[in-house]
């Protein structure tokens, strides 16, 4: 198979629910992303870019059916490149990185834009129809997060839990303590803004122009992360279950976002005079029992790695997702990295 190449990748800043993106619709987001990619890489031939391929879990409101496709165009990109949006809802921009490479493996196009977008925020209220004229009962539903309108069928094989209670789960199955789940996520807190002090984050971040109290402004930098303590997270009450070890401090934040990556094959890395920042060698996907969702990626990781013929000790950088605290702490100690 062919080499494929990620090129470049940049994201806006991160918002918080409610937050600084909230007047910002999901489509005008990404199409932000990939305007400026594009731009960064003027060298590449915009008529050559085969699709852009964007993750996208929601897809309930303006992400309006087919979020890449609306954003290519709002980007201003050729009506003669593709849009796809994909969804594995919290790996969606991985499988929109994945088919990327997968498509530039097998030959069938030079450059690629894999993408994706969230707006938390701005997912609307669904109203489901009723399945009779007379039927006047209805049934609404928040589609920012979780499961809706659930089959009933479902629901007796594999109970609809939510994902802070598949993290209690794994918390307990895998002896992950309170006490662990606080010191990483304050660690976790301490990494980023050793980082944003380093200015680690500077080429990656794309500003975005906003509207905050009927004046325009710009927003430049993530809005969730906070300066934390083990101390200050410990006296947390347990957000998901009664007694339970999960809090609001050690697991992700409902947030609003988007990114972009050009992947190239190497004859566009030649062609348009590329430098790529990596290589995909291999990838993998793994399903679990959906009550202990999170420990998917150690499934995931051992197929990808045993395709590549490598062992976690060949690899010196590893990005973990990083949802909920004892999720992560569950698969470091699976993987024993």
């Amino acid at each position: 198979m062919k080499p494929a190449y990620i090129i470049d990748a940049v994201r806006s800043p991160i918002g918080r629910y409610g937050g600084k993106l909230s007047t910002v619709r999901p489509d005008d987001l990404l199409a932000m992303m990939i305007q400026s990619l594009v731009q960064r890489n003027s060298t590449i031939d915009v008529n050559m870019i085969e699709d852009v391929i964007a993750g996208a879990t929601n897809q309930a409101g303006e992400d309006n059916r087919n979020v890449a496709r609306m954003a290519a165009l709002l980007a201003g990109l050729p009506v003669s490149v593709g849009g796809n949006t994909v969804n594995r809802l919290c790996a969606s921009g991985l499988q929109a990185i994945m088919d990327a490479a997968k498509s530039i493996m097998c030959g069938e196009g030079l450059l690629y834009i894999a993408c994706g977008v969230e707006s938390m925020t701005r997912a609307p209220f669904v109203t489901a129809k009723n399945s009779s004229a007379w039927n006047r009962k209805i049934e609404t539903v928040d589609s920012t997060i979780g499961w809706r309108f659930t089959n009933k069928k479902m629901a007796e094989i594999y109970h609809p839990f939510n994902m802070g209670e598949t993290a209690e789960h794994v918390a307990k199955q895998w002896q992950i303590s309170r006490e662990a789940q606080d010191e990483f996520a304050a660690y976790s807190h301490e990494k980023y803004f050793k980082a944003l002090a380093e200015g680690k984050w500077a080429d990656e971040i794309i500003p975005v122009p906003i509207t905050e109290n009927k004046e325009p402004t710009i927003f430049s930098k993530d809005e969730h992360p906070r300066h934390t303590t083990i101390e200050k997270l410990a006296g947390l009450k347990p957000a998901f279950v009664t007694g339970g070890t999960v809090t609001a401090g050690n697991c992700s934040g409902l947030n609003d976002g988007a990114s972009a990556l050009l992947l190239a094959s190497e004859e566009a890395v030649k062609l348009f005079n590329l430098q790529p920042i990596a290589r995909v060698v291999s990838s993998a996907i793994a399903g679990v029992d959906p009550s202990i969702m999170g420990i998917g990626p150690v499934s995931a990781t051992r197929k990808a790695l045993q395709r590549a013929n490598l062992n976690i000790n060949h690899l010196n950088l590893i990005e973990l997702n990083e949802a909920f605290a004892s999720q992560s702490l569950a698969c470091i100690n699976d993987l024993q990295f």
